[in-house]
């Protein structure tokens, strides 16, 4: 199609035509352009769709549309969502529907089981797999300024055309190689709607709670909902109303008067006076006077079992030499706290590259290295496996 041709869709004709023609197709290829920067909620400008032999533009800023039969196949269970770094467009259409869609098939986590990289952009994507160079000036344009230019829908429409093309060669390779069910979990966590769960009381989670003390947790955990709720109101980035190091400094120093606020070395000078600080005081208040109520519950620290001398790193260069051989991305394989736990000589089924597939490529091997049933060598720069 050719950029002059690009029309975006304005009226609710013509979506219910285009969604008529969506809905014959076993998937969905789906991208949008929204803007983030100054606002909590994203600003939705338009969104893109395509499936085997059709692809469309549709203008969610046009008064003229009722986006429910989009959203609809969008939500249709019967039918696979394909993104490329699911994560902020999950986020959009689990707003928009009130439910994640599912199931989705994500094509920067399917490059890490072909081994094309870990976090791949889109572009190194196409490049890598359709072998097209993509004209990337148009990513970072004003995406709500009407009307929009050819350049522009020629950009955002053809960010679904080569995706529906990367979708398909790379389903492809992952069936003759046996390896779709190795992505199975990574795609079924995107649908978890705990994953984009903005509920104030949570927003904790986000960050990273440093000490153990109540009193700091309870801290910890009002403030940053105090935040939430601020940006959500006021529809402004979490960072804007106050930085998360501010949060950890408050929780830490439990500032309850305006003095002790001014003293906080993350928290600009007169943010307590401040419109953004409205309510953050009788925040802090309320946890200390609730510790038990706001506290997140928080797992006991046990006492790890000792780390052999040596045996992270062995099994670092092990799952390098496995992923290596097998051109997969080692993160998909094992993450840090696997290696970590297995160095322990743990083996609890919440250790994943010690289940299915990871078992196979990597955990079996993990474990007979552990035990002396494996060794290592270096011939000509490549690690190489022995079996004692």
């Amino acid at each position: 199609m050719e950029a002059n041709t690009i029309e975006p869709i304005l009226d609710q004709a013509a979506l219910d035509a285009a969604c008529e023609r969506l809905s014959e197709g076993a998937f969905l290829c789906v991208d949008t352009e929204f803007h983030r920067e100054r606002t909590y909620w994203p600003e939705l400008c338009l969104i893109q769709v395509s499936c085997e032999g059709y692809e469309v533009i549709v203008d969610p800023l046009s008064e003229r549309l009722d986006l429910s039969p989009l959203l609809a196949l969008i939500a249709d269970e019967s039918r696979v969502k394909v993104f490329h770094a699911a994560r902020q467009d999950m986020e959009i259409f689990t707003r928009m529907l009130g439910a994640p869609p599912s199931p989705v098939f994500d094509t920067q986590i399917a490059a890490m089981a072909l081994g094309l990289g870990d976090s791949v952009s889109y572009d190194n994507l196409i490049q890598r797999v359709l072998k097209r160079r993509l004209d990337k000036s148009s990513q970072f344009t004003d995406w709500k300024r009407r009307p929009l230019t050819d350049k522009q829908l020629s950009y955002a429409l053809g960010d679904v055309t080569h995706l529906r093309d990367a979708y398909l060669s790379m389903k492809a390779q992952l069936e003759d190689s046996g390896r779709l069910s190795w992505i199975e979990d990574e795609m079924a966590a995107l649908c978890d709607p705990a994953l984009y769960n903005t509920e104030p009381r949570l927003a904790w989670q986000r960050l990273k709670l440093r000490k153990p003390q109540k009193d700091y947790a309870a801290v910890f955990a009002s403030v940053a909902a105090w935040r939430e709720q601020m940006a959500q109101d006021m529809d402004r980035p979490r960072r804007r109303i106050l930085k998360d190091d501010a949060i950890q400094e408050i929780a830490d120093q439990k500032p309850t008067s305006e003095q002790a606020f001014e003293r906080l070395r993350a928290v600009p000078k007169g943010f307590i006076r401040s419109k953004y600080a409205d309510g953050l005081q009788e925040a802090i208040h309320r946890a200390l006077e609730n510790v038990d109520d706001w506290a997140p519950d928080l797992p006991k620290r046990q006492q790890n079992a000792e780390m052999p001398a040596g045996a992270p790193e062995m099994l670092k260069v092990l799952l390098k030499a496995v992923s290596d051989e097998k051109s997969v991305v080692p993160r998909l394989i094992a993450n840090a706290a696997d290696i970590d736990k297995l160095a322990r000589g743990e083996t609890g089924n919440d250790i994943a590259a010690m289940q299915g597939w990871r078992f196979e490529l990597f955990g079996r091997k993990a474990r007979a290295l552990l035990s002396g049933q494996l060794a290592l060598s270096f011939q000509d720069g490549t690690v190489r496996l022995f079996e004692l």
